[in-house]
């Protein structure tokens, strides 16, 4: 009865089981929001999993298939197979720097990054692939110099004469791994719904700003390659059909997609695509140890592909693209060479890795890497998994097929695709850029900022906007402690034009970093604050008078260190330069700076020191200006750039985005930032001390720089503090 019954219901295919799930989880976590108890534990599980196959299958089938060819034949087969790896990556290369066509012309500015100063990670190339101990780079992951200690001991196995009984017990090893692989994949439709629902539960709205042209364009291209122009090759120079091409690919390219990883699917792929091989008619077909050999071509090719800067890595070009683009500095097609020179190399490694390196060669600023990280996140780490299916099955396909001299010119369909697959390409770019124009957009980054409001704590406060001195100056000569006890409240100075330490949000409130870190600590001393716009020539005197108990934060300088007591560092900045973005490149080094005499630089007061001017700008002009929004008037034009904190720097970009912050090579120390106190109040200077340290240590600082320097959003924070308690919990 119950075999009746079963043959009653339709058989479902695993691939249409993980699309169901997959599209169950996404849609059930768009509605939610909503990461429900052990998913994260099942999500991670599953993925765990398949990287747990992963790695010995590649090692194990480079060692088989390499030891397994025959060696007279070897260097034909190796120049059939470069020749067909250089056309399709030149297709896929093609595609990308045709895509920025897709680009509109916006307007963008963003907060500051710690990326903006981040110095590249220096590309080691020897280092990534030369495994001067083969068990640590298969303990730690290490797949290119696993692949390349893979691919010398196959090679030294295929000159073994006796080497059938060990490549039979590799062999046996390898079957056993890719049963486990398909033992895992049994569960792919639980472990993929769980993904899909994290990935879209967690999704934050404003990551997406600024990234939408680079996601759907992104989106367009891996569509565009991966269901229509590299099948369509393979389809029309081979016996396979382009339906053939796609249903062989279609369940790792699911998987991948769901996990955003390549690398867990190589396993499905060299089973799928040997599956497929099998069915080629051969020109030779007495020649079993052709057949051999051709059937071992997906054990090498595949792995190689997942550390050759082929497929789905070719995306961090576009990314590279794309910065240049939204940070205005763009990258000309006579610079694409350069780009391709510079940039296939630096993918050997990770996309994390070469992204910084590409944003330092085409002067684009740091902090653009943040919304690579982000975009990775959440989609395109999956189209770049997507395209190194259908690229790395291409490419077995295509050598497999040479190899048995099996192509067969289908010239009907090559005319055709000839014509329609470059006119679709440029169509589908050109709509999109159509299509971005006629969004109304609308640059956002100013409205970011000035409806900033505060995030931890709204103290009770009063704004003067001068400094009253009718007050009852009996407490003049008190202590700041038993001063500020008597008054009931705090008077705290702050510098106008102090972005974004201090300013005034939409609503005209005060607020700030400073401003929120004063509301912490006058919440601590049980007190409200009086806050009392001041001019930094003002400071000392009303300091030492006693009218004021402190002041927002100072660089930390000779000169302010001169005229005020520094409470302990609570914050820093790295010296940077506020330019036009088409002038970029002119402030890139510091020691080009500092050699031109026709350069005028202006510097704002509280940051301009005498003795740094003199030892270091002895050829440009210097000036000293009161404030920076007179950097930006018509009438002080002639100033060249800028020099100020990045920080403050990347503030002012955001209300004037024509501008952009510029860190120099090679980064020099950060300038710290401290209050400004009474220079003879030692007993508050203590306090301060002790306070500020309290403050860092239990990561206050930390989330509010978060908010107001980074500029993340109040969910960001709730991150953040998730990171630092899991942090905590391994510590302990």
């Amino acid at each position: 009865m119950i075999a009746k019954i079963k043959q009653l219901i339709p058989k479902v295919s695993l691939s249409s089981r993980i699309i169901v799930a997959m599209m169950v989880g996404l849609t059930l976590g768009t509605l939610t929001s909503t990461v429900y108890l052990g998913v994260d534990e099942l999500a991670d599980g599953f993925v765990m999993l398949l990287q747990m196959t992963a790695l010995p299958y590649i090692a194990l089938s480079l060692i088989v298939g390499i030891g397994g060819l025959n060696p007279s034949k070897v260097t034909n087969t190796l120049k059939t197979s470069l020749i067909i790896l250089m056309t399709l990556l030149a297709i896929v290369l093609t595609f990308i720097l045709l895509a920025p066509i897709a680009f509109p012309d916006w307007e963008s500015a963003d907060f500051y990054s710690i990326n903006t100063i981040s110095t590249a990670p220096v590309f080691d190339i020897i280092s990534l692939f030369i495994p001067t101990n083969p068990f640590y780079a298969l303990a730690n992951g290490l797949i290119p110099s696993v692949v390349l200690f893979s691919i010398f001991i196959g090679a030294g196995l295929m000159q073994v004469k006796e080497k059938k009984r060990t490549l039979a017990v590799l062999n046996g090893l390898n079957n056993a791994v890719v049963n486990v692989s398909n033992m895992v994949m049994r569960f792919a439709p639980v472990g993929i719904f769980c993904i899909a629902l994290r990935a879209a539960a967690t999704i934050d709205s404003e990551q997406l700003d600024g990234l939408q042209v680079y996601i759907v364009t992104s989106a367009v291209l891996v569509f565009l390659l991966t269901f229509i122009v590299l099948p369509a090759i393979v389809a029309t120079i081979t016996p396979f059909s382009y339906r053939q091409v796609l249903a062989t690919s279609r369940q790792a390219m699911i998987t991948a997609f769901a996990t955003g990883s390549f690398f867990v699917v190589i396993p499905q792929i060299v089973e799928k695509a040997k599956q497929l091989i099998e069915q080629l008619p051969s020109a030779n077909n007495d020649n079993k140890v052709l057949k051999a050999d051709v059937s071992n071509m997906p054990s090498i090719i595949v792995p190689i592909c997942f550390s050759f800067p082929v497929g789905g890595k070719l995306l961090a070009l576009l990314f590279t693209l794309f910065a240049a683009w939204f940070s205005g500095s763009q990258v000309n097609s006579n610079d694409y060479l350069h780009l391709l020179l510079a940039g296939i190399p630096q993918l050997f490694g990770t996309p994390t890795i070469a992204i910084p390196n590409l944003l330092d060669i085409f002067n684009v600023p740091g902090s653009l890497f943040d919304l690579f990280l982000v975009a990775e996140n959440i989609i395109v780490g999956r189209l770049s998994a997507l395209l190194s299916v259908i690229f790395s099955m291409s490419l077995v396909l295509l050598i497999a097929t040479s190899m048995l001299k099996g192509f067969t010119f289908k010239w009907r369909a090559f005319a055709r695709n000839l014509l329609l697959l470059p006119l679709i390409s440029i169509i589908a770019f050109v709509t999109l850029r159509y299509t971005f124009d006629a969004i109304s957009y609308q640059y956002q980054g100013y409205s970011k900022f000035i409806e900033r409001d505060f995030v931890m704590l709204d103290g009770k406060a009063k704004v003067l906007a001068e400094p009253d001195l009718s007050g009852n100056k009996n407490l003049l000569g008190m202590g700041v402690l038993d001063r500020i006890n008597q008054r009931g409240f705090i008077r705290v100075g702050y510098f106008r034009d102090d972005l974004p330490y201090t300013f005034h949000n939409q609503q005209g409130k005060l607020v700030g970093f400073d401003i929120e870190i004063i509301n912490l600590l006058a919440d601590d001393l049980g007190v409200s604050i009086e806050f009392v716009r001041i001019f930094h020539k003002q400071a000392k005197n009303l300091l030492s008078s006693g009218y004021l108990d402190m002041t927002t934060g100072v660089p930390v300088t000779p000169k302010n260190m001169k005229q005020y007591t520094l409470t302990v560092p609570y914050s820093s900045q790295s010296m940077a330069f506020l330019v036009k973005e088409h002038r970029r490149k002119e402030f890139s080094d510091w020691q080009s700076i500092f050699s031109r005499d026709d350069l005028i630089i202006g510097i704002p007061e509280i940051f301009h020191s005498e003795n740094i001017v003199r030892r270091y700008f002895e050829k440009p002009t210097v000036w000293e200006i009161s404030t920076p929004r007179l950097f930006f008037r018509e009438e002080y034009q002639h100033i060249d750039a800028m020099l100020f904190g990045a920080a403050t720097a990347s503030a002012w970009t955001l209300i004037n985005p024509e501008y952009t912050v510029i860190v120099p090579k090679p980064a020099r120390p950060q300038i710290s930032m401290a209050f400004a106190i009474n220079i003879q109040d030692n007993t508050f200077e203590i306090f301060m001390r002790n306070w500020i340290v309290m403050m860092q240590k239990n990561q206050t600082i930390d989330k509010l720089f978060t908010y107001w320097i980074a500029g993340k959003s109040h969910s960001s924070l709730s991150k953040f503090s998730q990171v630092v308690t899991n942090k905590e919990k391994q510590h302990d």
